[in-house]
């Protein structure tokens, strides 16, 4: 198990990377996150719901999606509560409190999927989720320490020291913890260092002799990685010398999926921006409003930061505006949640930009999509669809995107200003990308391939961990009394 002293220390790229190194070599893998908190979700092929830090793990596994990756999924709707994800289906919308009085329950179903991967797989790697040292935390833990203790798992600490403070962080975590899960601790992985590793060695000796611990390894610090990130904003350094087209995108409290705007982020001929709050809008090219757990929420967030007459003024000198799941509920005329199914009851004036209005449903929409691009060359679209909302109205009769099963899908604005879509993964495909870019004004949009772009930065990240990682030391921390044969595996 990879655990971290503070979240986004590392954890899922190093899970991700793990798997890559051990599936080359023909090591049957699964990855495993018993609980995650994330508004980041993939779909699976029986149409359910797991967080996408696991789906880039599968990837990197070569393994198909399956919802005993993550029996756990909470997506947040509000400071205090969240929808609860169980088996890759939503039961509840549970208020902090409430969940903890479930947790039992959930851990029941954390342990049915770890004996199914456990069963199945010839290694899992298990990833955690924040900090393990989070006393208040601590009772009825099911995503750290709770876990690694009823499944008898090793764990490794990995801490991140472009953050600062990476020793105290790492001999505070291992101080607050029990002598039982201290002793569980096999050995430390320090991440994203940028400098001379000659000036670390020192520290690292101390670190070893203070806590008996040794260090697996080194990670360098990886600029442009490209990876689904698992919750927070990616902000991977990007070389955009070629940039000619200029993207915006609202950073809503509640976004969600808001990986649908890395391959965006990704192309060298487009300066793309997250506006957050308190930020004034840059005059753009195309503004994306992306997916949202709280559409009411994040809609009223967007008019408090004055989006709303910035987007009237943007279309007015003829720029473009696209919306994704709940970015193209916002397009609408209304927004009903007469059930309150991710706030209080009731119903909300949308922007007004396309004829039609939303009501929530209880029922979930979980499916894969394919299709096709409604205008130019008609560019072949793939991707997903998570939304609880059922849109109503003339706006459909013009789709954005006819699916393969001849259902149309989205909007577009008779204008052709303004298009909506519930198809998360809009611009993964190629064609996809270079058609909406030209679309929104890039004239001869350059060819960007987002999944090969993650697929070689897989195995960029893999070969790093060869080179990085004490491959007789890693072997030591799995649950196996063959480490020898893992290490000549390994090596």
């Amino acid at each position: 198990m990879v655990q971290g002293t503070t979240s986004d220390a590392g954890k899922t790229t190093l899970v991700a990377g793990l798997a890559r190194l051990m599936a080359r070599k023909g090591v049957r893998i699964a990855p495993f996150k018993p609980q995650n908190m994330a508004l980041n979700s993939a779909v699976t092929p029986d149409g359910r719901e797991i967080g996408r830090a696991q789906a880039l793990q599968a990837m990197a596994a070569g393994v198909p999606l399956s919802t005993d990756f993550n029996p756990v999924l909470l997506k947040p709707s509000s400071d205090i509560g969240a929808q609860v994800i169980i088996h890759g289906k939503a039961i509840s919308t549970l208020s902090a409190k409430d969940y903890h009085d479930y947790k039992p329950t959930a851990m029941a179903a954390v342990m049915e999927s770890w004996a199914r991967l456990t069963a199945t797989y010839d290694m899992v790697l298990v990833e955690g989720a924040g900090s393990p040292a989070e006393i208040n935390l601590r009772d009825r833990d099911i995503a750290n320490m709770g876990f690694a203790e009823a499944a008898d798992c090793p764990v490794i600490l990995v801490a991140d020291i472009d953050k600062g403070g990476v020793f105290a962080h790492l001999v505070g975590t291992l101080e607050l913890l029990s002598p039982s899960e201290q002793a569980r601790i096999q050995g430390f992985v320090i991440n994203r260092f940028r400098g001379d590793i000659a000036l670390l060695e020192p520290g690292l000796e101390w670190l070893e002799a203070r806590t008996g611990k040794p260090v697996i390894g080194v990670l360098p610090y990886l600029h442009g990685l490209f990876l689904d990130a698992e919750d927070a904003l990616a902000s991977a350094e990007l070389d955009k010398s070629e940039s000619a087209i200029k993207v915006i995108a609202p950073a809503f409290p509640r976004i969600s999926n808001h990986t649908d705007l890395d391959p965006m982020r990704l192309h060298p001929q487009v300066d793309f921006q997250w506006v957050g709050p308190g930020q004034s809008m840059p005059a753009a090219d195309l503004i994306v409003l992306p997916g949202s757990k709280s559409v009411q929420a994040d809609l009223a967030w967007l008019r408090d930061q004055g989006w709303e007459a910035a987007i009237a003024r943007h279309l007015r000198y003829g720029g473009k505006l696209v919306g994704i799941c709940g970015g193209f509920q916002m397009l609408g005329a209304q927004l009903h949640d007469e059930l309150g199914l991710e706030g209080a009851p009731g119903s909300l004036k949308g922007l007004g930009w396309l004829p039609m209005e939303t009501r929530l449903a209880p029922e979930k929409q979980l499916k894969h999509v394919r299709g096709r691009l409604t205008f130019g060359a008609e560019a072949p679209v793939s991707g997903y669809e998570i939304h609880m909302g059922v849109s109503t109205g003339l706006a459909l009769e013009r789709p954005a995107v006819m699916f393969d099963d001849c259902r149309g899908d989205g909007a577009i604005s008779e204008d052709g200003q303004v298009l909506g879509t519930y198809a998360h993964g809009l611009f993964d495909t190629p064609e996809a990308l270079g058609a909406l870019l030209e679309w929104a004004g890039l004239a001869g949009a350059e060819r960007v391939d987002a999944a090969a772009r993650r697929e070689a930065d897989l195995e960029r990240l893999a070969d790093t961990l060869a080179n990085h990682l004490d491959m007789r030391r890693l072997a030591r921390c799995f649950d196996s009394s063959q480490h020898e044969t893992l290490y000549e595996l390994l090596a």
